[in-house]
């Protein structure tokens, strides 16, 4: 067994895609897990804030999350029964309406399908054409049009497809009111893209938009749900009520499922097409019941919301001890700590911008690109890789992979959480000290550095001393 746990990552490479996330930042073989603590098969111990990329809302292994899966494999009963009712999905979906923002639980509707997040997206959007029609959809992840603060609410409605008129505009007077979109998707927190919090009032107002236009707001909890941002639902900090809501990763308690909840006037009826033949995955709903209830009966949101707190104070000291931390965010135990060049006055993304005041004009307002710091997901990759060293799990979020984000279990202890700000503080420290001497660098940074000194002197030397040698 030894042999084999040795082998496995020298075999990985012969075996899979070269896209491989995580083995390459992370080149660990996980053998144990329990709470949220890892071991690898070299024996080290690692804190896990990685949590599965947020899927482990109880942590690895939590024995409630156990002893649901034993006890349905233990009665006998089918593992998978596509949309058939089962007693195990009953328990779920009651367990799952307890928790729903209170203006949407008495009037939800659920639908299982199959067990991504992009598959509950590709639900979601077919349930709103279908109640509404197919004129569209704003929102969402890369295969629809991203909506994300701090882009202005009124770009929801900026464009008419094909006639250059402002749908609002349109709205008003009754002309092209069928092109307004079929919905609207947000993230209450942005996940991948760096950690970036909407804020309450922006939130607000696009469901105040999309409500006196009859289209449907979808909020996508994928990352967000089951207590990680403070509340059970990350747009409960709002007040928000959306019309569709998209469920995955932790509502699963460690196992793949995704469902999708939405107002019941938007129901399709019996000609909704099937949703994939894995909707009916009994150990996850039992995983998931467990998690939801122990989520709700221990508090573990509002817990996540002091910890958290405390921990985002911790971490904002940060930027006055070193010059490449750009900014810290974050809600509850969803965390992002944001890098930039030390050397380097730009910084992608300042504090300020990501809390300033909605713009005033009517026009769109479209946020300007980030700077390409070029070298600040280099020291990202390096304040991961002390990390590891240190025992510590981190993930790499944002358009430059220059966020180093936290997603510890919500079921963290007060001394683990010390543990992770120690580790990460002292990685920090390492990188930064790395970076400050130029004779040190990574080979990425030699590379690139190397790159650039050649273009420079071509373009110096002329053409003929462009061939490489």
């Amino acid at each position: 067994m030894r042999t084999g746990q040795g082998s496995s990552p020298r075999r990985q490479p012969a075996r899979e895609p070269a896209a491989r996330t995580y083995p390459r930042a992370l080149p660990i073989v996980p053998v144990r897990a329990r709470g949220m603590t890892i071991e690898g098969a070299d024996g080290r111990r690692y804190l896990d804030c990685l949590s599965g990329a947020g899927a482990l809302a109880l942590g690895h292994n939590h024995p409630v999350v156990l002893e649901a899966i034993r006890k349905v494999l233990d009665s006998g009963a089918p593992l998978n029964a596509l949309d058939l009712a089962t007693p195990v999905k009953d328990a779920f979906v009651t367990e799952l309406f307890r928790t729903l923002p209170p203006g949407l639980a008495d009037r939800a509707r659920v639908r299982f399908c199959g067990p991504s997040a992009t598959d509950a997206l590709r639900t979601a959007r077919e349930l709103v054409s279908a109640a509404t029609g197919p004129t569209g959809l704003v929102g969402g992840d890369a295969m629809t049009t991203r909506l994300a603060y701090p882009q202005d609410c009124s770009d929801l409605f900026e464009a008419v497809p094909g006639t250059g008129i402002r749908a609002e505009a349109a709205a008003r007077t009754g002309a092209c009111a069928a092109r307004l979109p079929s919905g609207v998707i947000v993230e209450p927190v942005q996940g991948e893209d760096g950690v970036i919090p909407a804020p309450d009032a922006w939130l607000r107002r696009v469901r105040q938009l999309t409500a006196d236009r009859s289209v449907p707001l979808i909020a996508d909890e994928t990352q967000t749900g089951v207590g990680r941002t403070g509340t059970f639902w990350a747009v409960q900090h709002s007040g928000v009520t959306p019309d569709v809501m998209i469920l995955s990763e932790a509502v699963g308690g460690s196992l793949p499922l995704a469902v999708v909840v939405y107002r019941d006037d938007l129901d399709p009826g019996e000609l909704a097409a099937p949703t994939g033949a894995f909707r009916g995955n009994q150990l996850a709903m039992a995983a998931g019941t467990a998690t939801l209830a122990h989520v709700r009966e221990h508090r573990l949101a509002e817990r996540a919301a002091a910890l958290g707190a405390r921990m985002l104070r911790q971490l904002r000291l940060l930027s006055d001890e070193f010059d490449g931390v750009a900014d810290v965010r974050g809600r509850g135990l969803m965390l992002g700590v944001e890098l930039k060049n030390p050397a380097s006055a730009v910084n992608e993304r300042s504090t300020d911008e990501l809390q300033a005041p909605e713009p005033r004009t009517p026009e769109p307002q479209t946020p300007e690109p980030p700077t390409d710091d070029s070298d600040a997901d280099e020291l990202a990759a390096v304040v991961q890789r002390e990390c590891l060293r240190r025992g510590l799990i981190v993930g790499l979020a944002g358009r430059h992979a220059n966020v180093v984000r936290l997603l510890p279990p919500l079921t963290v202890t007060d001394e683990q959480a010390d543990a992770v700000l120690d580790r990460l503080t002292d990685a920090i420290r390492a990188a930064s000290r790395a970076a400050s001497r130029s004779e040190v660098s990574t080979p990425v940074q030699r590379t690139r550095r190397g790159r650039r000194e050649q273009r420079t002197q071509r373009g110096q030397q002329g053409p003929a001393a462009r061939h490489e040698p």
